[in-house]
């Protein structure tokens, strides 16, 4: 038998009752009630409730041992009385009378509780997270999250992948987020690059022959922090396949996340099929590529509405003129909410920075014609508001919220507006997942900075359409075979098919301002690789950590990730990043200057 225990703390039941036992784990808890102390043991399966009498010569040794001390302790099972049955552990139906106990690690003073769950400042959980790994509900999120791994590892297996890994050490990419560069101390001046995804490598997988990949990858981007997205690091679930179209990846993942979302959560799953929408569609109706389809708000364009003399709302009809849009969201049945409701979502709305939400509810007159109840409804007629009722499928008791800005920002102010309005509506179906695929990404985009065209997805996909005719003459209504999943509003990866012809991906990569030469030295093996025959092949990685996020129902990426670093991409527990000193410096070729202010 192990000396150390010879059951987990989760394990004790009824017939149990009368054996002796070993147990070891942390001291969770404990209640004095004077002659009898009641100790609560924890270790990670499990708690076991422990007790010892007064008589017993270890009871003040107990007593004054702090808690999280590591003990092992020697005892009876008894069964509880009925009064005393606790339900909310599995063991909750016996406890342990304790006749030994040995000190196997002692502890200095906490700097934070383990028993509770209750929120504490980032540094000191992060600092400390060995101990805030302790906690119940972080403590069965990261085992949740090796358990989702392991799932995925099975049913990729059974879908007939093959698991293999990627180098670490790489080159630098010129397209994508800031990489992390790691000097070459064998290549002085040069510097390999950790992987912000193994995007290129998981090609060459595909045009090596081997069919079917994944691999649970770990990315690393110099980016700032998110509540999605972890500074440094991150997992994704890795896909690449050959011989395939769009569908068969869809048809993939859509098993796989159904299948892991039914074996990790009691939420149902809305659709099994995932909804396919267009990139341009979901802009349009959700003010984002990222929707939320548990939300049933839509948002509808009633721009043209301010070309007509009977609106006289002419701030926003001032605005139109000058090339802004005006968008709407309609509220089903709310017409009998208070002031206070529409008058709160206004000020929320200026609290972000905007001009607040105009809104008005619509009703009747005694004469049977359309008005305008509300701040601004006055500013319409009968026949502006049947036009309204038209464009966004409003009727009589239904609320009309409002903005007006250029096209850049509109989408965001609805978007952010739509979630707002739901939230306080109380209509997002929390009891559910509603995953969708967004498709029909544009090649192309003008970067808002430089207004030059630059890649808007990913520049290894294929494009849509007629490889031998392609149009380029209009860059940005090219399409591609490019798509994101997304389920509850978060995005949970990118995809696509791939351009596995390199006279067109020069070309691509042309129009995006990379000639020739360029694409040559920064993806050389790649390219070099795609001319000795590649197959057409396409992929997909969703990110562990966000799936996790959603079966675990955190916000935070930061509670499903073990050892995460704080918003500066610091990790306060290990000291990292620090400094080196001058030997280091010295054998990598490399010398600190000192930034100037």
């Amino acid at each position: 038998m192990n000396k150390y225990r010879s059951h987990n703390c989760n394990e004790l039941n009824l017939k149990h009752v009368n054996k002796s036992v070993l147990l070891s784990g942390w001291v969770n808890k404990k209640r004095d009630h004077g002659n009898l102390l009641f100790i609560d043991l924890r270790d990670n399966f499990g708690i076991t409730q422990c007790i010892i009498d007064k008589d017993n010569k270890n009871f003040s040794k107990l007593e004054k041992i702090p808690l999280e001390t590591v003990i092992k302790i020697e005892g009876v099972v008894f069964k509880r009385t009925s009064e005393t049955i606790n339900n909310e552990i599995s063991t909750g139906e016996v406890e342990v009378k304790i006749s030994s106990f040995e000190i196997l690690g002692k502890t200095k003073e906490l700097p934070m509780p383990i028993f509770s769950d209750q929120e504490y400042a980032e540094e000191i959980r992060l600092k400390y997270r060995f101990l805030d790994l302790r906690r119940k509900k972080i403590h069965n999120n990261i085992l949740l999250r090796s358990k989702v791994i392991s799932f995925i590892r099975t049913q990729m297996e059974k879908l007939g992948f093959n698991e293999f890994q990627t180098p670490i050490l790489t080159s630098s990419s010129p397209e994508g987020a800031r990489d992390f560069l790691v000097p070459s101390r064998l290549n002085p001046g040069k510097f390999y690059a950790l992987p912000q995804a193994p995007q290129q490598f998981k090609q060459l997988i595909m045009v090596s022959g081997f069919d079917k990949y994944f691999q649970i990858a770990p990315c690393f981007r110099d980016e700032d922090a998110r509540a999605d997205r972890s500074p440094g690091e991150f997992y994704q679930l890795d896909i690449e396949m050959s011989f395939v179209e769009q569908e068969d990846v869809f048809e993939v993942i859509e098993k796989l996340m159904v299948n892991l979302f039914k074996k990790f959560s009691e939420k149902k799953i809305v659709f099994e099929k995932f909804p396919r929408i267009p990139f341009r569609e979901a802009i349009s109706k959700y003010g984002t590529d990222k929707p939320d389809l548990r939300n049933p708000l839509i948002i509808n364009d009633i721009s043209q509405i301010f070309s007509r003399d009977d609106v006289k709302f002419e701030i926003f009809k001032k605005l139109f003129k000058s090339g802004s849009l005006i968008k709407a969201i309609v509220t089903k049945k709310t017409n009998s909410k208070p002031r206070s409701f529409f008058d709160n979502i206004d000020k929320w709305a200026k609290e972000q920075g905007w001009n607040g939400l105009a809104y008005f509810s619509i009703e009747k007159d005694q004469n049977d014609k359309f008005i305008g109840k509300g701040p601004v409804g006055k500013f319409f007629s009968d026949e502006a508001i049947k036009e309204i009722i038209k464009i966004t499928g409003a009727t009589i008791g239904d609320s009309i919220f409002m903005s007006c800005s250029k096209e850049a920002e509109i989408n965001e102010i609805m978007s952010k507006s739509r979630t707002k309005i739901a939230e306080d509506l109380d209509i997002i179906d929390q009891s559910s997942f509603t995953f969708c695929w967004i498709t029909d990404f544009p090649i192309f985009e003008l970067d808002k900075e430089t207004s030059k065209i630059t890649f808007s997805h990913n520049p290894f996909s294929m494009p849509q359409g007629d490889i031998n005719n392609l149009d380029f003459s209009n860059p940005l209504d090219l399409k591609a075979y490019q798509y994101d999943i997304v389920c509850n509003g978060v995005e949970l990866s990118s995809g696509a098919i791939r351009n596995h012809i390199p006279e067109l991906m020069y070309k691509l990569f042309s129009i995006a301002g990379y000639d020739k030469k360029i694409v040559d030295d920064k993806f050389s093996g790649m390219i070099n690789a795609l001319s000795y025959g590649a197959p057409p092949h396409g992929g997909i990685a969703p990110g562990i950590d966000r799936i996790v996020m959603l079966l675990a129902d955190e916000k935070n990426i930061r509670e499903v990730t073990m050892f995460p670093m704080n918003q500066n991409a610091q990790d306060l527990m290990m000291n990292a990043p620090s400094e080196v000193n001058d030997q280091q410096l010295k054998e990598l070729n490399l010398k600190i200057i000192e930034k100037k202010i």
